[in-house]
């Protein structure tokens, strides 16, 4: 059984649990309350201390691995421009999209207000303070504070200008730096495959609680999430078409058939280092030459993924939304730049780890708690479905788009 399988099934499992606790023994809600509420909050915690030293280990070594690539030449640096400019375009499209999708469709009331009351560790981050106060804080006069106080946008800074840092000095002291910090990477990804093995406790842990003091209404509050998730995640893997057609000179038939091979691999598996070959096979078929294909593809994989700041926005969103934290324009562009950021260091990992470590930035960014994290995440194997559906096709789109741009004839694409 898979891991995301066992996490999934421990909050069903939890949630009628505690269900059942209180529609039959009420008066046992309390003491099986207090006993589980401290089992969850634990494993949130083991959770949340992983965050800072992953997040900038996962930020120093993808930045200084993304700038590497891109000095490899000319091909590359043209398809990693693309690719920074497709992140950042699908973080906009989740503030503009996540808002609106919840507006039509709010999130249930009683549901919301009945799981922010079960939830433990709720607290929202302090509002963001006046503009000028904000710009002059996000440069940290003490980068031990900032990792303390869990001043993500700080860290992030300041992981940025040190991984930029690392490219300009000699390349013994490149070679050492990169290798303290993938070993620090490493480490800590085997702390939290340890602290996931244990998740299924603390996910029903939490869920027992959830389920006794929300009800039956916390089932559809969590169907309310993923289809909002999921619908923000498919509009952007939809936006691959015209990517391929304008940008990448395709023929949309063309296209559909050829990505369609990856895209059945894609759901089956929810990776997509495993659809390599049918991507591959795609873009031949439309004729992308290997020596284009051949680098972008297995480049895309490393570091592109088109559905990520989307997606984990969209999260942070929606925690913010739900518990009440007021999102102005300017609090949702800082979103848009920590949610790009943070998915060039979440590359190639799990869904369930870099689940909590690319989204929990953006959700202290946008002033939204942590906590529910921990249990949202056990319910992302539809969207991680979707994730990965939407990064294929915009894989292969982004491909002929780079094919296009660097005016390689492909005649047979119509």
């Amino acid at each position: 059984m898979s891991q995301a399988t066992r996490i999934l099934l421990s909050l069903v499992a939890g949630l009628i649990g505690g269900i059942a606790l209180a529609a039959f023994a009420p008066a046992l809600v309390d003491p099986a309350a207090s006993v589980a509420q401290p089992i969850g909050t634990a494993w949130l915690n083991a959770l949340q201390m992983t965050i800072v030293p992953l997040v900038v280990a996962l930020l120093i070594t993808g930045v200084a691995a993304t700038a590497e690539a891109a000095q490899a030449g000319r091909l590359a640096a043209r398809a990693i421009a693309l690719y920074v400019a497709l992140l950042v375009a699908s973080a906009t499209a989740a503030a503009v999209l996540t808002p609106l999708f919840l507006r039509i469709v709010p999130i249930p009331a009683a549901s919301a207000a009945s799981l922010r009351a079960a939830l433990v560790g709720h607290e929202t981050v302090a509002k963001a303070p006046p503009l000028g106060q904000f710009l002059a804080g996000i440069i940290p006069a003490n980068i031990v504070k900032a990792a303390a106080e869990n001043a993500f946008l700080s860290l992030i800074i300041f992981a940025l200008v040190f991984a930029f840092a690392m490219t300009r000095i000699a390349p013994e002291g490149r070679a050492l730096l990169t290798a303290f910090f993938t070993a620090v990477r490493d480490a800590m990804l085997v702390v939290i495959e340890w602290i996931l093995w244990i998740a299924p406790v603390g996910v029903f842990a939490l869920a027992l609680v959830v389920g006794a003091r929300a009800g039956t209404g916390a089932f559809g509050a969590l169907v309310h999430y993923i289809a909002i998730v999921a619908g923000v995640g498919a509009v952007v893997s939809l936006a691959a078409y015209p990517l391929a057609v304008i940008g990448g000179r395709t023929g949309l038939g063309a296209y559909t058939r050829a990505v369609l091979p990856s895209q059945a691999v894609a759901i089956s598996t929810q990776s997509s280092i495993a659809t390599l070959p049918a991507m591959i096979e795609g873009a031949s078929a439309l004729g992308v030459p290997v020596a284009t294909s051949g680098v972008t593809l297995p480049l895309a994989v490393a570091i592109f993924r088109a559905t990520g700041p989307a997606m984990n926005l969209a999260v942070a969103i929606y925690v913010a939304t739900w518990f009440g934290v007021t999102l102005t324009p300017a609090v949702l562009a800082v979103g848009i730049v920590v949610a790009t950021l943070t998915s060039l260091g979440s590359v190639s990992l799990p869904g369930t780890i870099s689940y909590v470590s690319a989204i929990a930035p953006i959700a202290s960014a946008l002033g939204a708690p942590v906590a529910p994290l921990g249990l949202l995440v056990a319910v992302e194997t539809i969207p991680d479905i979707v994730r990965t559906l939407g990064n294929v096709m915009m894989d292969l789109a982004a491909t002929l788009a780079v094919s296009a741009l660097s005016a390689r004839p492909t005649d047979d694409r119509g």
